[in-house]
C-alpha cells in the first residue's frame, strides 16, 4: 500500500513539475515576442527576457538553448495567435479581379494587424540565420499566394507581367510603403487593380 501512495505521489509531483514548466516557458515566449514586437530581435537581450517573464536569466536558457529555439517557439506562437491569410478564403472565386480583390484585402488587413512586429522582424532578419530561414518560409507562402492569383487569369502575354506585379504587391515591403505615403487600406487594393489592368507600356 506505501509503495502504491509513494508512486501516485512522484507522479503527482512530476505532473505538478510539468505543468510549472509549461506555464513558465509560455512566459518566456510571451516575453520574447512582445519584446520582439517592441524593440526588435537585434535589442532583445535575455535580461530583459528574464525581466519581463519575471524569472532568472539561467531559466531562460534551461527553456531554450540557442536564438534558433527562441525563433522557432516565438514565431510559432506569434502565427498561431495572428494566422495569415487562408488562400481557401477566395479559391472559390472564378473571377481573377474580383479574387485578387478579396485576397489582397485580406492580407494587407494581416499586415495592418501584425505591421509593428514585421518592422521590427525584416528589420533584423539579416543578423540571424536562424530567423532568416523562418522568414524564408513566409516568403515563400506570400509568393505562392501571389502565384496562385497569377493563375486565375487566361495564360496570354500579359501573364509574366500579372504575376511580377502580384508578387510584388504580396510583400509586406509594398505594404509598408504604401502605408508610408498614406493611402489608406481600400486604396491600396484599388492600386494594385489598376496596376493589373493597365497594358503594358509602349516605352519612349
Amino acid at each position: 500500500m506505501f509503495t502504491e501512495m509513494k508512486k501516485a505521489t512522484r507522479r503527482y509531483v512530476l505532473k505538478a513539475r510539468g505543468e510549472h514548466m509549461a506555464v513558465t516557458r509560455a512566459r518566456i515566449v510571451e516575453a520574447i515576442m512582445r519584446l520582439h514586437e517592441e524593440v526588435g530581435p537585434r535589442n532583445t537581450t535575455v535580461s530583459a527576457i528574464a525581466a519581463r517573464a519575471g524569472v532568472e536569466r539561467l531559466t531562460v536558457y534551461r527553456h531554450f538553448q540557442d536564438e534558433a529555439a527562441m525563433f522557432d517557439a516565438c514565431s510559432h506562437r506569434y502565427m498561431e495567435l495572428n494566422p495569415p491569410p487562408d488562400p481557401s478564403a477566395w479559391a472559390g472565386e472564378i473571377d481573377p479581379v474580383r479574387r485578387a480583390r478579396c485576397a489582397l484585402e485580406d492580407l494587407y488587413s494581416f499586415f495592418e494587424r501584425t505591421s509593428p512586429m514585421f518592422e521590427k522582424i525584416y528589420r533584423d532578419v539579416a543578423d540571424y540565420v536562424s530567423l532568416g530561414k523562418i522568414m524564408d518560409q513566409f516568403e515563400a507562402y506570400l509568393r505562392n499566394l501571389a502565384d496562385d492569383l497569377a493563375a486565375a487569369w487566361p495564360h496570354d502575354k500579359a501573364s509574366a507581367r500579372r504575376q511580377v506585379i502580384l508578387r510584388h504587391a504580396a510583400k509586406f515591403a509594398t505594404w509598408q510603403s504604401l502605408e508610408a505615403e498614406g493611402v489608406d487600406q481600400k486604396q491600396k487594393v484599388v492600386l494594385i487593380l489598376q496596376w493589373l489592368s493597365a497594358g503594358p507600356s509602349s516605352g519612349p
